[in-house]
């Protein structure tokens, strides 16, 4: 069985691209106790578990999470808190799970996750950025959203970038992707008509709004946004191109600096992080 991917939300969950993508688990339950039964059914079948999470705010998913681990003593359960915003990290959590059925050990695939993370282009369009704290919002751009009719393109990842929509233009991917768009209220349609032209992306697939992206935006009015590689034979040459050393505590192949599953950094003299490889993606256009 492949490694289990779980995250901490049902609508972090994106439908499979193929057949072969196995689903994602929701963890945890409801109580503790039906979390450590389904936690324990998760790695008799699977061996190993990825747990995905945001890693800005305090979620009580993620403490439970981590009493779960502790409670059943296993250094097999993986607890990754990644800062993506909600539809980023679904995107994520698509990937691991188009990577788990691969020739990829499950210390591979948990630390891969930083290196994926690096390649997927998330944001949204905002009617305000008032209440925005996730990324670096100027003064006078905090001053403009009390105007109306104003929205901002905003890029959380992989570098913070805002502009005004009409005034200036997001920097995008250079190799493809496939977007994913997510539209609360107002609908906006900059992200398909303008954006995704602009970008030269491979597809688009409309998906419903995460519920904590009003929180992590800051306001309900917003069209989130996240471009990702899509082809699992393009993820595969992404991970396998990265050297793989063994973690010196837990002996679990890694990728990068740290191991996913216990958090030790990697003691080699030789340790770096992971290196630029985009010149192995393939880049954009259909």
């Amino acid at each position: 069985m492949p490694t289990a991917i779980a995250v901490t939300s049902p609508d972090l969950v994106l439908p499979p691209l193929d057949r072969q993508t196995p689903p994602a688990i929701v963890q945890p339950g409801p109580t503790l106790e039906q979390s450590l039964n389904a936690m324990h059914t998760l790695v008799e079948q699977h061996g190993y578990v990825i747990a995905l999470h945001a890693a800005s705010g305090a979620d009580p998913a993620v403490q439970r999470l981590r009493t779960v681990r502790s409670v059943l003593e296993s250094d097999r359960i993986a607890v990754l808190g990644v800062p993506l915003p909600p539809l980023g990290l679904a995107l994520l959590a698509q990937q691991l799970r188009q990577l788990s059925v691969c020739d990829l050990s499950p210390g591979v695939l948990a630390s891969s996750a930083r290196l994926l993370a690096h390649y997927i282009y998330a944001g949204a369009v905002l009617g305000s950025v008032a209440k925005l704290d996730q990324v670096p919002v100027p003064l006078a751009s905090h001053a403009k959203s009390w105007m109306p009719g104003a929205q901002f393109g905003v890029l959380a990842n992989p570098r913070p970038q805002l502009v005004r929509i009409g005034q200036e233009e997001l920097p995008g991917p250079e190799f493809g992707t496939r977007m994913l768009v997510a539209a609360g209220q107002p609908p906006s349609d900059w992200v398909t008509a303008q954006l995704a032209p602009a970008w030269r992306v491979q597809g688009v697939a409309t998906v419903p709004l995460p519920e904590e992206s009003v929180r992590w935006w800051g306001t309900g009015r917003l069209v989130e946004f996240a471009a990702g590689l899509h082809d699992v034979s393009v993820l595969y040459q992404l991970v396998s191109s990265v050297r793989r050393d063994a973690c010196h505590w837990c002996g679990l192949e890694l990728i990068g600096d740290r191991c996913g599953f216990c958090a030790a950094p990697l003691s080699s003299p030789s340790a770096q992080p992971p290196p630029a490889v985009t010149r192995a993606l393939p880049r954009g256009g259909t």
